[in-house]
């Protein structure tokens, strides 16, 4: 067998070992997903309660307030709802570790000690990003929301809200995952510094059309009220200016002489 043959077979090895391993890493990840489900199920009713908090706050003191439901299966596949996003977001900082595990064995030391705030800053800023949405977006809307509530009069009918389990929690998950993703912007921004591929120059140049776009995703993303569109668009906003802050460090550390 040549060399050229040798070298074939052990790339093909390497590529073997390396889906392998992925595969591995994967299949852990999902086991305690399934896992976390299975126990988040058991416990879906505390943990909607939780979420349903700011309601509850929002409402205390007024009787007759209720959240309802109006076919048969939409509380359990609310509870299904709800386990799977406590698996995934209880998950996510076990997911972050497989994938440091994987990726750690191929990274120089110097690329290591770069990758491993990232690895940090991810999960928190996502918690960041949900506990803003928790203790201030979700009270701020409710209490929007409501406002528009009328007791009526003669000739008129009363409006009342009355919110249903399912669109209450699809809302309070989706502003969720929308402002904890968002809120990795400086994560991924100083990643694509780290190529070379933006420029504190650049971002600030283009601050003004980051700006029309942020608040145009915000409205796309959160409900038609004014209070979640700023409260998304004016902390991505600070987050995008950190950004700048950030890619300007990297880019005088990788000027600097050694």
């Amino acid at each position: 067998m040549s060399k050229t043959d040798e070298s074939i077979n052990s790339d093909k090895q390497t590529l073997v070992q390396h889906l392998t391993e992925l595969r591995s890493r994967l299949i852990k990840s999902l086991v305690l997903i399934c896992i976390v489900f299975v126990l988040a199920y058991i416990f879906a009713d505390n943990i909607y309660n939780f979420l349903v908090q700011p309601y509850a706050d929002a409402v205390a003191g007024e009787s007759g307030r209720r959240l309802i439901f109006t076919a048969l299966h939409e509380t359990f596949f609310t509870y299904l709802k709800v386990a799977l996003f406590a698996s995934i977001f209880i998950s996510l900082p076990f997911i972050l570790m497989q994938i440091w595990i994987f990726v750690a064995p191929g990274l120089y030391k110097n690329e290591k000690s770069v990758v491993i705030p990232y690895l940090i800053a991810t999960p928190v800023l996502f918690l960041l990003g949900a506990a803003l949405v928790y203790f201030f977006i979700m009270p701020l809307a409710i209490k929007f929301f409501l406002s528009f509530e009328s007791i009526g009069g003669q000739g008129s009918l009363p409006i009342q809200l009355e919110a249903k389990v399912n669109e209450y929690l699809s809302l309070i998950i989706r502003l969720i995952f929308a402002f904890g993703i968002s809120f990795q912007l400086p994560v991924l921004l100083t990643l694509l510094a780290r190529v070379s591929l933006v420029s504190s120059d650049g971002l600030r140049n283009n601050r003004k059309y980051v700006i029309v776009g942020v608040f145009i995703i915000a409205a796309i993303i959160t409900p038609p009220d004014p209070i979640s569109q700023i409260g998304l668009g004016i902390p991505i906003l600070l987050l995008y200016e950190i950004s700048i802050l950030a890619v300007k460090y990297i880019e005088s550390k990788r000027t600097k002489p050694n």
